[in-house]
């Protein structure tokens, strides 16, 4: 067992973690449609997000890691099979070659192991199953009527949950989407010719998850592996995969001042230490990197919580805070939102951590990002209400408010 107790070890291990995500280098996987292509791959899922205060997550996350993303690419991803759309531990658009990995759940679901909806309707689910066989893939809104005196239609929120529970089941996929929203079809007519369907067994999508974290974060526990996920069986072969692996040395144990333990492929704290540059990375709060919180705030003592979900007088920072990542540190947050309209980013407020950063550095570094931040949320300009702490406020406003 390694023990980080001094701060150049934990500096090695939020190194690797971060190397593992993609978020070191500049263009780890790549530029454009190719890149993004690579680095879907490589982290396994990017989160889809339904707010858009700014541009919204599943967009965002690829931004982070791809110069030259643009949103309509992962659409193309979707049109070309490169991807596809189902259930990580939030909904998530997946690489089309982790297909089969995605079956067990669905088959839980179907036998009723696992429900989605109680008493989902059959009756209804057939007759949409057979009216998408018939005339073609549907939206919700093809079926958006109160009418029952019309053969074919549907009261919409039955149908709604109908189809939804066909596609969780695996019979319909969504083949593309019209703005946001959902365009469903027959599995077999989305899904490419020659993608593995064979249904893995406990142990072999317990090796898949396991593989994968070690791949996209470089460490793992039994707890960020199964995350979200409640199969004890699955569970329970993780654990006995990870201590296997133990056994035969392939992996060794690290251990974090509060006791959180990890497991990594060993030798990688005898590799060389990656590097990181003096940027600042503009994050998604559903970003790969942050969005098991306890993980968080283990390796970078980086507290962090979405609050769009609390009531307003609970929040203590802003209805959507992003994490501010410079060079191997979370130093802050910054609540924004894009006024698209006006082509405005407005930065509701800047907050940093109690820090030992450069100031200077961390400014000129912000007042780089921003730029292409804006640009990203299709906007021009920059506005900026609050810094804290405070004394910083002035100096921020002439860096990149002029």
């Amino acid at each position: 067992m390694i023990e980080i107790t001094r701060p150049q070890e934990l500096i090695r291990l939020r190194r690797l973690a971060l190397s593992a995500q993609g978020l070191l280098k500049s263009q780890p996987y790549g530029r454009g449609l190719a890149g993004a292509r690579k680095a879907i791959n490589h982290i396994g899922y990017v989160q889809i997000d339904t707010i858009s205060v700014i541009e919204r997550a599943h967009n965002h996350v690829l931004y982070s890691r791809v110069p030259g993303f643009r949103p309509d690419m992962l659409h193309r991803m979707l049109l070309d099979r490169d991807v596809f759309e189902y259930w990580s531990h939030a909904a998530a658009f997946l690489p089309i070659s982790d297909f089969r990995f995605s079956l067990p759940y669905k088959n839980a679901i179907k036998s009723g192991q696992v429900h989605w909806y109680k008493k989902p309707d059959r009756k209804l689910m057939q007759e949409l199953l057979e009216r998408i066989r018939q005339e073609g893939p549907i939206r919700s809104r093809d079926i958006e009527t109160c009418k029952t005196d019309r053969a074919g239609w549907w009261d919409w929120k039955p149908a709604k949950k109908a189809l939804e529970q066909l596609y969780m089941e695996g019979d319909l996929m969504v083949s593309q989407r019209e703005g946001f929203q959902k365009v469903y079809d027959l599995t077999e007519r989305v899904l490419p010719y020659g993608v593995d369907t064979r249904v893995p067994s406990t142990e072999e999508l317990a090796e898949h998850l396991l593989d994968q974290h070690l791949r996209c974060h470089g460490l793992a526990s039994l707890k960020s592996v199964t995350y979200l996920r409640k199969n004890t069986g699955l569970r329970a072969a993780v654990n006995n995969l990870v201590n296997e692996r133990l056994t035969q040395g392939s992996l060794e144990q690290v251990r974090v001042n509060d006791g959180e333990t990890f497991v990594v492929a060993s030798g990688a704290f005898d590799s060389p230490l990656p590097r990181s540059n003096a940027r600042v990375q503009i994050l998604s709060p559903f970003d790969n990197s942050v969005i098991q919180r306890d993980r968080l705030k283990a390796l970078f003592q980086y507290h962090y919580q979405l609050e769009c979900y609390l009531p307003e007088t609970k929040r203590q920072y802003g209805y959507f805070c992003l994490p501010l990542l410079y060079r191997d540190e979370f130093i802050g947050r910054m609540d924004c939102k894009a006024h698209r309209k006006e082509g405005r980013l407005e930065v509701r407020a800047l907050y940093f951590e109690n820090h030992s950063f450069d100031e200077d550095e961390v400014i000129t570094a912000l007042a780089d990002a921003l730029p292409r931040f804006c640009q990203f949320q299709q906007c021009q300009s920059v506005s900026l209400t609050n810094v804290y702490p405070a004394y910083l406020t002035h100096r921020f406003s002439r860096q990149f408010l002029s």
